[in-house]
């Protein structure tokens, strides 16, 4: 049943970036860190961020509003979960993904143009390598929340090789061969990502059984198998159909017979007005990217059936923001 919209629910929900934007400010600032497991009081906590004093109060009862700070006898300190996830010095923190969000909403404030001209906007910059660590960090946090699961759940025993398309830092490789420990990996990726895959690979003691290849998912050969497995995470929703069906069509060139191809996605409904994220990030796409959307179960399993896949079927994985994941042999 569709929501019956309210007042409120409609005001709630076109100032809800001033919820985000305040967390981001508080994780980019670094308050977080800097409060960690102690109490602090404004001024201490205003020196120690560089920040004027009154934008520090304003910024910490926000925050403690919020739920993520508790102020006590003019002290303030994290809650569980903000020591947990938003100070730097926890090793479940998150904040990398919040920055890489802070990175795009200067083109979601422009998504009125975006979708005029139907392409990409300019957007303010906060330099290369600092977006590039925020997005890699971030996809590493996410992906280590689910990866585990992931492979206690897909069943890769037998299979000896897998291809980690787009693996980044290799965050699913090392979790699918430490379930499987016959299984062996290759990851490939951009040559820029490999110090920070092989350094988190050597971290799992994987770095005999997990190897980078470097180059371009979109132009170049994939890296010489043989695979009886390939794992395409979160990278088809960058690329427009077309690309999408050459990237199939390679990494089905690519398996032996018999092998199995997983593609891990937001996935639409085949009426593409649900669920909500995907179909959110489809304009976080439209905004960003000049082709790419979230693609409806419909759409990838023609995909895979057009490239010779057999035996398609949706896991019943469900993950969060709606990912899942469809399957099938070649």
């Amino acid at each position: 049943m569709k929501k019956e919209w309210t007042v409120g629910d409609l005001l709630s929900t076109s100032s809800a970036y001033w919820r985000g934007c305040s967390l981001q400010a508080g994780v980019r600032l670094g308050i977080f860190s800097v409060i960690h497991d102690r109490h602090m009081a404004l001024a201490e906590v205003a020196d120690q961020i560089g920040a004027d004093r009154r934008g520090t109060e304003y910024i910490l009862n926000a925050l403690s509003a919020m739920g993520l700070l508790i102020k006590e006898d003019n002290l303030y300190c994290n809650t569980s979960a903000a020591l947990r996830l938003l100070s730097k010095d926890s090793p479940a923190y998150i904040g990398h993904i919040i920055l890489h969000h802070h990175h795009v909403l200067d083109g979601w404030a422009q998504l009125h143009e975006a979708v005029k001209t139907g392409a990409p906007v300019t957007k303010r910059s906060y330099g290369e390598e600092v977006e590039r660590e925020s997005f890699l960090m971030g996809m590493f946090n996410l992906a280590m929340g689910l990866a585990p699961g992931i492979a206690d759940q897909i069943d890769l025993s037998g299979r000896y090789r897998l291809l980690d398309l787009g693996g980044g830092p290799g965050t699913y490789a090392i979790h699918f061969c430490l379930a499987n420990p016959e299984l062996t990996a290759v990851i490939y990726d951009r040559p820029t990502t490999k110090p920070f895959a092989m350094e988190t690979v050597a971290k799992f003691g994987l770095a005999e059984r997990i190897e980078f290849a470097g180059g371009d998912i979109t132009t170049d050969l994939f890296p010489k198998g043989p695979y009886d497995a390939a794992w395409l995470s979160h990278i088809l929703h960058s690329n427009g159909p077309e690309q999408c069906q050459q990237i199939i069509d390679k990494t089905v060139a690519a398996l032996e017979p018999g092998g199995v191809i997983m593609v891990h996605e937001f996935i639409l409904d085949n009426s593409k007005d649900a669920p909500e994220f995907p179909a959110l990030f489809s304009l976080n796409m439209l905004v960003n990217n000049p082709a790419g959307r979230s693609y409806s179960n419909e759409e990838l399993t023609a995909m895979l059936h057009n490239s010779g896949v057999r035996n398609i079927a949706r896991h019943p994985f469900q993950g969060p923001n709606d990912s899942s994941i469809l399957y099938g042999t070649i």
